[in-house]
């Protein structure tokens, strides 16, 4: 699907849309809040984990004050048990944006999540429809030996292998259905949107750190969020209906599951796993982002009126309507 086409209405008032985005922990909020608060903007939140009720402290979600500062949309779209993908999301950026728009205000997208960036700002491949006899065929084959689908996939689709964890069942049962519905590796997707013109005019600055100072901060906010209660709360979760494939490989969410089941030794191992998985998913955020040669880098230490003159200097994605 690719994205709705748009009229000259897709200048805000400050230009092309701009979109702050980095790695998980890099500290893309604070400065975003900052200059949206600055410039009167609202932010459309563009991280695949936000869009869940209820998984609050697991996804770093916006505050209830910060909220109060400023105007926050595509967040707490859907309940935890709830399917929800890309496509679906690409649909409520588009009315969010247009919502906005038609009260004068301009919009900031803000996230970490570069799928979202990427299927908006390019247009998404159309994928087949979900096929739920076949995706239970292979999460049962998965179940029965783990391991299995990953060493499928490697086989069949080696470059599409290297990009996700062995453990992502949910990605992995996607990869290989996306292969058998439509015989063409789900890998082709990402060659789409390496090549694809940009749909919608944006400029995109991704705010970075040093790699000891961004693991210091993994460290810290995972300590954070299982102080606040990620336990508990995932408990709660599960409670009340348990998760959707898609929310509960979420991680924190993922990690604390295994722990309720016993399967980590102690708390320790639950911090431990929660820190690699973070690491490795800080990995795959930076690897796409470092592919698009539009992205102005910036430490967030420059301060927000550099991300300001970032934003406005950058040349944008595609030609001004």
């Amino acid at each position: 699907m690719s994205a709705p086409d748009e009229s000259p209405a897709d200048e805000s008032p400050i230009g092309p849309l701009w979109v702050v985005t980095g790695p998980t922990a890099a500290g893309k909020t604070a400065l975003a809040l900052d200059l949206a608060e600055r410039l009167g903007l609202e932010i459309l939140s563009m991280d695949s984990m936000a869009v869940y009720r209820r998984m609050d402290v697991g996804t770093a979600k916006p505050t209830a004050a910060e909220r109060e500062r400023v105007p926050h949309h595509l967040v707490d779209l859907v309940d935890p048990d709830e399917t929800f993908d890309t496509a679906r999301w690409c649909e409520a950026a588009a009315n969010a944006l247009a919502e906005v728009r038609s009260r004068g205000r301009g919009a900031l997208f803000v996230g970490g999540t570069p799928l979202y960036l990427m299927a908006f700002f390019k247009g998404m491949v159309q994928g087949p429809a979900a096929d739920p006899d076949l995706r239970a065929a292979l999460a049962a084959r998965e179940a029965a030996e783990p391991g299995t689908l990953h060493a499928e996939l490697t086989v069949k689709d080696p470059t599409a292998a290297a990009r996700i964890h062995p453990r992502d069942e949910r990605r992995l049962v996607r990869a290989l259905e996306f292969l058998q519905l439509t015989g063409q590796p789900i890998s082709s997707q990402q060659d789409h949107f390496e090549s694809a013109e940009w749909q919608r005019p944006c400029r995109i600055v991704a705010i970075q750190r040093q790699r000891d100072d961004l693991h210091a901060r993994v460290r810290a906010r995972t300590e954070a969020m299982l102080d606040r209660g990620l336990l508990s709360e995932t408990e709660a979760i599960e409670r009340a209906g348990g998760f959707s494939r898609t929310a509960g490989a979420a991680i924190g969410y993922a990690e604390c599951r295994d722990f309720l089941r016993g399967r980590y030794k102690d708390r320790e191992e639950l911090r431990n796993r929660i820190r690699r998985s973070t690491h490795r998913l800080i990995r795959r955020q930076t690897t796409w982002l470092r592919r698009l040669r539009e992205i102005a880098w910036l430490d967030p230490a420059a301060g927000v009126d550099a991300l300001h003159d970032a934003l406005a200097r950058s040349a944008p994605t595609a030609k001004e309507p």
